[in-house]
């Protein structure tokens, strides 16, 4: 069946947040959207995408068919959706966030001094 629905694209987190909070809030949904129920969402998600790997090798879960490359895209992108309402919900800014945790990462974990 082909869908109806024109094809939205985002160019960056806040246009996705503020789409998001808007389709909630037109099916009245954002009662439903606390951030313990949005981070239980984001989990069940999270092991929805885990599952198409669960059984496979290290090698075959670089190789997916391309069913498999849409099931798991799917997956993917409802873990964002869900990770941006939270976030928009709880007012962070996630690009932010992920500067600043990428700076520790490279405090914490620096990369090896290979000059001799």
């Amino acid at each position: 069946m082909k869908s109806t629905c024109p094809t939205k694209t985002f160019t960056n987190l806040q246009e996705l947040a503020l789409y998001l909070r808007q389709f909630a809030r037109k099916r009245d949904w954002e009662q439903y959207h606390s951030p313990k129920n949005l981070a239980a969402a984001l989990s069940v998600e999270a092991a929805e995408l885990l599952e198409h790997f669960q059984w496979k090798t290290e090698k075959q879960s670089g190789n997916l068919t391309a069913v498999e490359q849409q099931e798991v895209a799917y997956e993917m992108a409802d873990v964002l959706m869900y990770l941006t309402r939270m976030a928009d919900c709880l007012g962070i800014d996630l690009l932010e966030a992920t500067a600043r945790k990428v700076e520790l990462n490279q405090i914490k974990y620096p990369a090896p001094d290979n000059e001799n």
